[in-house]
Order: structure tokens, then sequence, then C-alpha cells
């Protein structure tokens, strides 16, 4: 029991440890691409949302560590992130 908990714990921590949500991943974006290329450099996002033709989607959490893109017609046209590392 004692070694299934170290195990659990320790594959917690390596997940957390390997986040996509960083400042190298968001140096790699560029204007233009569609979210699925997006999504294949930081993952899925957590909330998107639709407004007049255009789609912002948000991963991570607006209160510690985001990044923020709108796309329009399926290509990111701006770009916005805080608490990257």
């Amino acid at each position: 029991m004692k070694l299934k908990t170290i195990a659990l714990v320790v594959g917690m921590l390596a997940l957390t440890a390997c986040s996509k949500l960083s400042k190298e991943n968001y140096d790699s974006l560029e204007m233009g691409m569609t979210q699925k290329e997006v999504e294949s450099i930081i993952g899925s996002a957590d909330k998107c949302g639709k407004t007049m033709g255009t789609m912002a989607c948000t991963w991570g959490n607006e209160e510690s560590s985001y990044i923020k893109i709108v796309f329009m017609a399926d290509k990111a046209v701006t770009f916005n992130y805080s608490g990257l590392k």
C-alpha cells in the first residue's frame, strides 16, 4: 500500500514538472497558426469562448500562469501570457 502511494505521488510530480505552459513553448507560437497547431505545442485549452466571429482560448489559470490566444477563422491573431517561467 505504501509503495502504491509513493508511486502515485512521484507520477503526479512528474506530470506537474512536464507542464506545456512555459515561456519557451509560448515563444514557439506564431501568428496565423491554427488551433490544432497551437495545441500540438501547448496541449488542449482549458477554456474557450466564441464572440462575434472570434474564439478566445485560455490554457492554465488566469490567477496564476496562463496563455490566452484569440483565433479568427481558425488562425491565431493575438497572444498574451502571464506568470510563465
